[in-house]
């Protein structure tokens, strides 16, 4: 039987996990593949599935657990479809997913593309049960599937596949100083980055105080993003009035977030990812493509990503005074990174590579 795809995707919102189902569902009906995307009818994902080129069908809302009425509609879709491997990136998604292969059976491939890490363990019975129904499990790091395997009962097939990107938006970039025109920076100075949306937890105040506590003074921070409407308007307010007390303003430039974020990477010389634990952090790879270094919390993927690839330099996790004595001793010691070395070792994550790799894992190559 010819293997049909079929991506499913019930999420109401718009971010990474949306986004990199998207883009690989994109990705391989352009090599061949017949792929079918199954999302709720108005939510952001069906709105932007169009502009991927996608054959997609919606469906009504499930419910996150025993939804035994909309798992029997779905697998009619799918048997109607024709649609031979079933995948899924939220956890959402899993209880349908795992009802909808108890129908099916063997005439169904699942898998779950790992998206989030396990925040606790997953060892009950009804987890276990559940998990029996996925045929694979795709962790994008080695950490995420040790997980899988100590925090879970998980008996199938594992298998570690990174996330992926298109290296081409990444190519060709202007010089340095044509990207910091373009951001109105400082064209000289020493720089450092932190892009995300303005939310307590991607670490906007905890970068500011680092430059605070830095002994040096001789860098600027650029941070790009907007605040989520009716969420981070407060904290946007306690960014500003920490860089008006601390007489910063001539040092840290606020920028809406760009499309064109390779501009950004571009422009600065230090990625800084200060969350607590990014799962993954496509930022960071980003950052890598355009040859950009990262200073990363010492926690979840960005330890992985970075010490694997010796693209860049770890703090401790939340601290503050970890993170000003990093930007010391680069300042100091005068740290380079080589940019083409760094563009180089973010091949790994060419979405070509990564496509090749789902093909294996589902044995379609």
């Amino acid at each position: 039987m010819t293997a049909k795809l079929g991506y499913l995707c019930s999420s109401e919102s718009w971010g990474g996990l949306e986004m990199n189902h998207l883009r690989n569902a994109q990705w391989m009906q352009e090599r061949g593949h017949a792929v079918v995307f199954i999302c709720v009818a108005g939510s952001p994902i069906h709105t932007n599935s169009s502009n991927f080129g996608l054959k997609t069908i919606v469906i009504q809302k499930h419910k996150k657990y025993f939804d035994l009425k909309k798992a029997r509609a779905l697998a009619k879709l799918i048997t109607k479809e024709s649609i031979s491997h079933l995948m899924i990136r939220s956890t959402y998604d899993m209880s349908i997913l795992a009802s909808v292969k108890h129908t099916l059976k063997s005439k169904l491939h699942t898998s779950y593309f790992m998206e989030m890490q396990l925040g606790v363990k997953k060892t009950n019975l009804l987890h276990t049960l559940r998990f029996k129904k996925i045929d694979l499990w795709s962790c994008p790091l080695n950490w995420l599937e040790n997980q899988v395997k100590t925090m879970t009962r998980f008996s199938n097939k594992t298998v570690v596949i990174p996330s992926g990107l298109d290296l081409c938006q990444f190519e060709n970039l202007p010089e340095k100083s044509t990207s910091r025109n373009d951001l109105d920076l400082p064209l000289k100075t020493l720089t450092f980055g932190l892009i995300g949306r303005f939310d307590r937890q991607k670490g906007q105040l905890l970068l500011l105080n680092a430059m605070k506590m830095a002994k040096n003074d001789g860098f600027s921070i650029v941070l790009l993003g907007e605040p989520t409407v009716d969420e981070t308007y407060d904290y946007m307010a306690e960014i500003e009035a920490e860089i008006e007390v601390k007489n910063l303003k001539n040092r840290v430039f606020i920028r809406p977030f760009r499309k064109d974020t390779a501009a950004f990477y571009n422009a600065i010389d230090y990625l800084v990812m200060a969350t607590k634990a990014e799962t993954f952090g496509m930022v960071t790879i980003e950052s890598l493509a355009c040859g950009t270094p990262v200073i990363g919390s010492n926690a979840g993927g960005t330890t992985e990503i970075i010490k694997k690839s010796k693209g860049g330099i770890l703090f401790e996790t939340l601290n503050t005074q970890s993170l000003a004595d990093q930007i010391d001793r680069i300042i100091s010691e005068k740290i380079y990174f080589d940019s083409k070395t760094l563009i180089k070792m973010a091949k790994v994550y060419d979405h070509h590579a990564v496509c090749s790799q789902v093909e294996k894992a589902l044995n379609l190559a």
